[in-house]
């Protein structure tokens, strides 16, 4: 016998997709923190506190859901006028890591801190959230960006997948314990404000100890590009208009990106409140919806990047607008309870399978040596979905005095706008671009250890 390895087709697999130098644990590693993430956004934006905000904290008002929605597109706000100079100044300096343990820091301290938020503390409830949330949206950014360096150009696709896939289970994970927490708790004569203040020290926790492996086994391999960067909405600008003069179809995937993406973060952000305003959910039945909606989307995300890979990225995304479409109407008829159960399902087809397919895309159109800048666009195409799309939202259940299914009538319209705007992006000429702006010297190749 010799001393050869002996390897199997899964793990043949798994080396085939990555880049030379990058070992199985930092794929790991990398996907550990959407592992880590996903709790903080099935439990805090999806299923618990903004289903508990709305009901409890603001007391049924009205103005409930408008106030939750406007809370978040501040934050989101902030995301885009600030991530573009964040993301430069991680690529000039080689400092993805540095950024990426800020923001979780960020994030889990201000989730924890959504404990002592109870009934009529509004103010203090918006202000704590929208800190949590920005700092969530710059981990997710920058977590985006070591895709590429990871990844083999043809491989992005289920690399992406394996990422959000693993993350879904984490959203499982910290849904299922939150589940049983609310549960034993409420039976045991806890009330609202008692339990959800230890399902919220319990998310910040499992996303801490969740995100070590991402900080002790990820490596920054792109080099420092050392280019120059200016003031926040300078540099903003100054990147839009790079787009536009070289990046043409980077651009028309962030038009495409920003409409589709407001879709989404409706059924992120507004689907425990839909199930509970629109259907009559409980709590504990809203956490099971959002439980099953998690299965469906890791299942999407694990198996449709294969296809994303194969079949590419432009067909594999249309196709999952498409379902998004479809999905919207059923739940719009949905009368009986099992067929929103339908409708939930294919949102978390579609959810898994579009997340990752648009990561995937941008990691196929953007320069190495300019990742995280080009992620951070990415990200700002997203925050901008994620004010209009909530807000919006939130101002038709307030103009139509509650009608909530007027609401997520208007929400496939953003589906619709994105695929409109998908048919005019030529991806192989994106490609050439980029390869084009790589041969006339302008990035800095990756140092592969």
């Amino acid at each position: 016998m010799t001393g050869s390895v002996k390897t199997t087709p899964e793990s043949s697999a798994f080396t085939n997709a990555l880049r030379p130098g990058v070992r199985r644990r930092e794929l790991w590693a990398w996907a550990m923190y959407d592992f880590a993430n996903s709790g903080y956004t099935t439990v805090v934006l999806t299923t618990v506190f903004n289903s508990y905000f709305v009901s409890v904290v603001a007391q049924g008002q009205s103005w409930g859901t408008l106030a939750l929605t406007a809370a978040l597109s501040v934050s989101y706000l902030l995301v885009m006028f600030t991530m573009p100079s964040l993301g430069a100044y991680a690529d000039a300096n080689g400092k993805k890591r540095r950024v990426l343990f800020l923001s979780t820091l960020g994030c889990v301290a201000a989730t924890a801190m959504l404990a002592v938020v109870g009934p009529g503390a509004v103010l203090l409830g918006l202000v704590i959230l929208a800190v949590s949330n920005y700092c969530y949206c710059v981990g997710e950014s920058v977590i985006a960006a070591f895709l590429p360096e990871i990844a083999q150009p043809n491989a992005l696709g289920r690399v992406s997948g394996w990422g959000w896939g693993f993350g879904y289970f984490g959203g499982m994970l910290a849904l299922g314990l939150s589940l049983y927490i609310v549960t034993s708790l409420a039976a045991g004569g806890f009330e609202a404000p008692q339990y959800v203040a230890i399902v919220m020290l319990f998310t910040a926790g499992l996303f801490a100890l969740s995100a070590l492996p991402s900080f002790l086994l990820l490596h920054d391999r792109s080099l420092p590009n050392r280019r120059p960067r200016s003031a926040p909405l300078k540099q903003l600008k100054q990147a839009w208009r790079e787009t536009s003069s070289f990046f043409p179809d980077f651009r028309l995937l962030l038009i495409c990106g920003a409409f589709y993406q407001a879709g989404i973060a409706v059924v992120v952000t507004l689907a425990a409140v839909y199930a509970n305003q629109a259907m009559g959910f409980t709590m504990a039945k809203t956490m099971l919806l959002v439980f099953v909606v998690n299965i469906a989307a890791a299942a999407g995300a694990l198996t449709f990047g294969h296809f994303q890979d194969r079949a590419g990225h432009k067909k594999a995304l249309a196709l999952t607008l498409m379902g998004w479409i479809l999905m919207v109407l059923v739940a719009y008829a949905a009368v009986s309870e099992w067929i929103f159960w339908v409708a939930a399902g294919l949102a978390g087809l579609c959810m898994g399978t579009s997340q990752s397919a648009g990561r995937a895309m941008v990691g196929a159109l953007a320069p190495q040596g300019r990742l995280a800048e080009f992620y951070s666009l990415w990200t700002f195409a997203i925050q901008l979905a994620a004010v209009v799309g909530p807000f919006t939202y939130g101002l038709v259940t307030w103009l139509t005095d509650g009608n909530h299914r007027q609401a997520l009538l208007v929400t496939g319209l953003f589906f619709v706008a994105g695929l409109v705007v998908l048919q005019r992006l030529d991806f192989a000429r994106g490609i050439k671009v980029r390869d084009t702006y790589s041969l006339s010297g302008h990035e800095n190749s990756l140092n592969e250890e």
